[in-house]
């Protein structure tokens, strides 16, 4: 499957090269005609990737994932996890001055494989994006590849300390994450090296996010410039989608490991959207997990229980500076 510009249509009208309909459809009308909407290849900063990975249950993240997904799977587990993803200078390909939009990013998603044509895709089916970015959620699932929720960012960055939190406007998702950079990967990570992790994440560039629409994908492709990891040494980590035992009972996902990244120059691609043969119900944020609004204060100032990597409880007290893109 190839990288291809995005297309959007009034219904009975074709596309600019004649193959039809690309892309969810967004209609402009000018003078009675339709106006096709080209999606350009964006470019821009990086500024700090965090990739928290938990090891999960093989048979039950295959029966949760829609066609045509079945997990990829490291030593026997497949791989779930978050992406909190800071970027700056966001912008067309064809600008050349470093001036654009930026944002906080998170993605819940999961390794994944697919096949196309008898050839084996890899990448990462996610079923949930969130933004500090307002203009992210106008133009996310229509003109630019991925339905994305508004959502109220906070972050630390101390030197080699990150922490990271968010909550969801419509209280269905929260991250709260704080970790030092370390020169290792956990003793118990799947992964035998920090080698070992980045090449699996590399290759994973190929991101389908859930639509409105069963059975339909959106397609984005991330193209690095300059790819470097860095182990990150997760303190607490909080996931009120991981954490949700109705949908992964006890013992079914187990924090492994988390990289960071800084720094990169990258591209944004967008991909045919991928259909499945049948329809299927999107689950998004399955069994929604509403954060109480009495203990959501305490959440984003650092003081509510957290779960650590180990399983354990603790108060944190780390996520209580700098908003960003909180508008």
């Amino acid at each position: 499957m190839q990288p291809s510009s995005r297309y959007v249509r009034a219904p009975g009208s074709e596309s600019p090269d004649g193959q039809g309909f690309r892309g969810n459809a967004i209609v402009s009308i000018v003078l009675g005609k339709s106006v096709f909407m080209r999606i350009p290849i964006l470019r821009g900063l990086i500024d700090r990737r965090i990739l928290v990975n938990f090891r999960v249950d093989a048979d039950l993240i295959a029966r949760r994932l829609p066609a045509p997904f079945r997990p990829k799977l490291v030593d026997g587990y497949a791989m779930g996890g978050i992406c909190l993803i800071r970027l700056k200078a966001i912008r067309p390909r064809f600008l050349p001055i470093p001036l654009g939009i930026g944002s906080e990013n998170a993605a819940h998603r999961i390794a994944v494989e697919w096949d196309v044509n008898g050839k084996t895709m890899e990448g990462v089916y996610i079923p949930r994006r969130d933004t500090s970015s307002r203009l992210n959620t106008l133009v996310g699932g229509t003109i630019f590849p991925g339905v994305h929720h508004h959502a109220r960012f906070v972050t630390e960055e101390t030197g080699t300390f990150y922490a990271v939190a968010f909550n969801s406007d419509d209280g269905v998702a929260r991250v709260r994450l704080s970790g030092t950079v370390a020169n290792d990967l956990p003793s118990s990570s799947v992964f035998r090296s920090v080698a070992m992790a980045s090449e699996f994440f590399k290759t994973g560039s190929l991101g389908y996010s859930a639509t409105q629409i069963d059975g339909r994908y959106d397609g984005l492709e991330l193209r690095c410039k300059n790819w470097q990891v860095r182990p990150l040494d997760i303190h607490a980590i909080e996931s009120s989608y991981f954490d949700n035992e109705l949908d992964f009972p006890a013992g079914s996902v187990t924090f492994d490991c988390a990289l960071l990244m800084r720094g990169i120059d990258h591209e944004w691609h967008a991909l045919d959207d991928l259909e499945a043969q049948a329809t299927f119900k999107l689950r998004g944020m399955p069994h929604e997990h509403v954060y109480p609004p009495a203990i959501a204060p305490q959440m984003m100032n650092g003081s509510a229980p957290v779960k650590t990597a180990s399983g354990t409880n603790v108060s944190g007290g780390s996520c209580d500076t700098s908003f960003e893109q909180t508008k």
